[in-house]
């Protein structure tokens, strides 16, 4: 049996460190007990997401354990329940497993900042991905949370429907400076999710992807890395990067490939006021294979044939890098 938190061998659904994070150490099933919101025919789908405020496009219910049973909430939520969204892009189905495998290669492989989280089953057998709130307090007081949009005062009516990606990497590095004292341990945890996006696919990184949270000593620091997945996998045709990196376009070096290389991260790890040795040192870490990676992708969830997908994407993306 695999854990649906670690992807690693487990004698139940979920292994006891992924217990311990996800639950408290309560033995939660990754059964949920009622239907996804496509087959439930009463109000309880409803009511939960009138009365939540998460942002984001693809919808989110409130869940929390109601002794060791995960049930919908509208108030004292713990986690946030994504179920397979809705629309016109492809492999929508395999949305919530690549959201979890991402996530866990970016724990378990590169030691990001991911808060915990498991891949589980509605009553229907169809999938959903859980993952446990950071912005609140044990005894459920909300810590004030504000992403990068909120911190570049953007908007829909300020800046148009496409303000989300209006700003550079780089400009967002500059916001990190201005509102995080401790901006150079944060700056190398930005730029290391940036490499992150890039290996794996995800061209949808934008402005609200990205925040702050107030401390217990009322300075800010960066949140946990969150909404990590290959959209390359359902949009085929997207940019590589949601954002450009560098304010003023696109380096020469990108023009002579059409993508992004090592030389590109290099300059833009200096540029965000990184230096130069531990921005080598970072980029060496990105730019090596690592099988992890690899047995990771194989345990998860996805499909055969959408498991070789996006391991054609990762080892594209390693040799771009290593240009």
């Amino acid at each position: 049996m695999i854990c649906s938190g670690c992807l690693k061998e487990s004698m139940a659904d979920f292994c006891q460190s992924c217990r311990k994070e996800l639950f408290d150490r309560k033995s939660v099933s990754c059964d949920l007990s009622f239907d996804s919101p496509y087959n439930d025919h009463t109000d309880i789908f409803s009511e939960n997401t009138k009365k939540i405020s998460i942002s984001g496009v693809q919808v989110k219910y409130s869940l929390k354990l109601d002794g060791d049973t995960l049930q919908l909430t509208d108030r004292g939520g713990e986690f946030i329940l994504k179920p397979i969204p809705v629309g016109t892009f492809q492999n929508l189905n395999q949305a919530p497993a690549n959201e979890h495998l991402t996530m866990q290669i970016a724990r378990q492989v590169y030691k990001l900042s991911i808060p915990p989280n498991a891949l589980i089953r509605f009553r229907d057998g169809s999938q959903a991905y859980i993952v446990r709130r950071f912005d609140r307090r044990v005894g459920g007081e909300k810590l004030q949370q504000e992403d990068f949009a909120q911190l570049a005062q953007m908007s829909s009516e300020s800046h148009g429907q496409n303000y989300k990606y209006d700003l550079s990497y780089e400009e967002i590095a500059g916001l990190i400076r201005q509102y995080i004292p401790t901006y150079l341990i944060e700056l190398e945890k930005f730029f290391k999710v940036i490499l992150f996006n890039y290996l794996f696919g995800n061209g949808d990184a934008h402005l609200k992807n990205f925040s702050v949270i107030r401390t217990e000593h009322g300075d800010y620091t960066l949140t946990p890395m969150y909404d990590l997945l290959c959209t390359k996998l359902h949009s085929p045709n997207e940019s590589d990067l949601a954002l450009d990196l560098f304010k003023e376009g696109f380096p020469p070096t990108f023009e002579a490939v059409g993508f992004y290389t090592h030389p590109d991260f290099l300059e833009f790890g200096q540029a965000i006021g990184i230096r130069k040795s531990r921005v080598e040192r970072i980029l060496k870490s990105f730019t090596e294979p690592v099988s992890l990676a690899l047995q990771l992708i194989d345990a998860s969830l996805l499909d055969s044939e959408i498991k070789s997908i996006y391991k054609s994407i990762y080892l594209d993306r390693l040799s771009r890098m290593k240009l």
